[in-house]
């Protein structure tokens, strides 16, 4: 669940963040927690929030909500893979040249894919990897805080109050974002050890060491800098900069970028190999083609939804750069993400709404329909509102339109049979 990239993004909205993370940890993610603890108890099998929805409200949602949450990562991927690529690549001078950000960018999708499809003995090392490196990253951001503000005082005077502008606005759907994941390992409850224990326990302890590092760190971030020199795209490279300048320590920019890379990488992995399930699951109810309830026949994975994500999100890496800056592109996949992502957590609160638990349910599904509003509202430095607002809608109407001719399609098809 843990993204580093989102400090630098907290960061540039200001101090104000903190009470941000610490509202969006109290009203999404316990709710969240609650609604994942409820259904997995109930519906431990594999396909998490698939099978939640259609058992409680029927095939169509069921079909509906599998497959925005399998095609959110469409936008996903690419915006995590440009956001990696971009801080590296700060670090390393090529911030800016679009070549070699798709070219590097596809090249750890593609990794992160193979992993996966050789099985989870496999790929389950790049998320472990992967994870590592992230708190590393953050710790080290921590410590290089703490020296800084122990030496030289905060660059930022710290108010937690949120600024209420359109430029800061549009970072708030993020911050709910940040904290999702929890529903991930559920998909994968067929092969998880005891579900309905380890999955509510993962949860609970996943939530209070992740909202620690996202306020600490970004604190840390507000020391070395003041919000306004903080990109949201490179500015954990910025900071180790400025901290390296300040301490002493001329390779910070590198090792950063380094921890950040792995990162992102294993981020990555641990996606693939939770949502390439999902297309598996709708398969053998016979609501897509057959050939995603296919395994592979030596390793036993999903290759065949795997590979055809992977490929769509190299597609959308080069397509959404089109006409955009880097930090308009990466920004408009983020409200893609967020927009495609939270709709199925609307089915999951409804879900647990339905188990009893009402009012967590009411709060987070409050959270998620204020998520996705403020989705569409532009950064400040859009070069056409109406262009971003058209890419933003557009690309959720045709996901949309699409999930529903592909359901009467296949509903009307006999089933021919699972195929493994």
């Amino acid at each position: 669940m843990t993204g580093i990239r989102w400090l630098a993004a907290a960061a540039h909205t200001g101090p104000g963040s903190i009470t941000l993370w610490l509202l969006a940890a109290a009203l999404f993610f316990v709710p969240s927690a609650v609604a994942v603890a409820a259904l997995t108890r109930r519906f431990p099998e594999e396909g998490g929030i698939y099978v939640w929805t259609r058992r409680g409200f029927g095939d169509w949602h069921g079909f509906l909500c599998g497959w925005c949450y399998w095609l959110s990562n469409l936008f996903y991927f690419p915006s995590l893979l440009l956001a990696g690529v971009g801080m590296a690549a700060s670090a390393l001078g090529f911030a800016e040249n679009r070549t070699w950000l798709v070219i590097v960018s596809l090249a750890i999708l593609w990794i992160a894919s193979i992993t996966n499809i050789v099985g989870l003995s496999i790929g389950k090392w790049t998320g472990n990897l992967g994870g590592l490196s992230t708190y590393l990253g953050g710790a080290l951001i921590i410590g290089l805080g703490v020296l800084a503000w122990m030496r030289f005082g905060s660059a930022t005077t710290i108010r937690i109050t949120p600024e209420w502008n359109l430029d800061k606005l549009n970072f708030w759907s993020q911050i709910a974002f940040a904290f999702g994941g929890l529903e991930l390992g559920a998909i994968l409850g067929g092969e998880i050890r005891n579900p309905e224990m380890n999955v509510p326990r993962a949860a609970w302890i996943a939530g209070l060491a992740i909202a620690a590092f996202y306020i600490t760190g970004t604190l840390a971030l507000l020391v070395l800098l003041p919000p306004d020199r903080i990109s949201i795209v490179t500015g954990l490279v910025q900071a180790a900069r400025a901290a390296g300048e300040r301490l002493g320590f001329s390779g910070l920019p590198l090792v950063m970028a380094f921890a950040i890379c792995l990162g992102v990488t294993g981020q990555l992995g641990a996606w693939i190999a939770g949502t390439a399930r999902l297309p598996f699951v709708i398969g053998i109810d016979h609501y897509l083609p057959p050939v995603f309830s296919r395994l592979h026949p030596r390793w036993r994975t999903p290759h065949l939804s795997i590979l055809i994500l992977s490929a769509a999100c190299t597609v959308f890496v080069v397509a959404m750069q089109a006409g955009e800056n880097l930090r308009i592109g990466y920004q408009l996949l983020v409200d893609l993400t967020v927009i495609t992502y939270f709709v199925p957590f609307l089915y999951m609160f409804a879900a647990a709404w339905k188990c009893g638990h009402r009012l967590s349910s009411a709060v987070g599904s409050m959270v998620t329909m204020v998520a996705v509003a403020l989705s569409f509202v532009p950064p400040g430095d859009v070069s056409s509102v109406w262009l971003f607002e058209v890419k933003l809608a557009g690309g959720f109407v045709l996901l949309a339109g699409g999930a529903q001719l592909c359901f009467r399609h296949y509903q009307q098809q006999p089933p021919s049979g699972t195929i493994k």
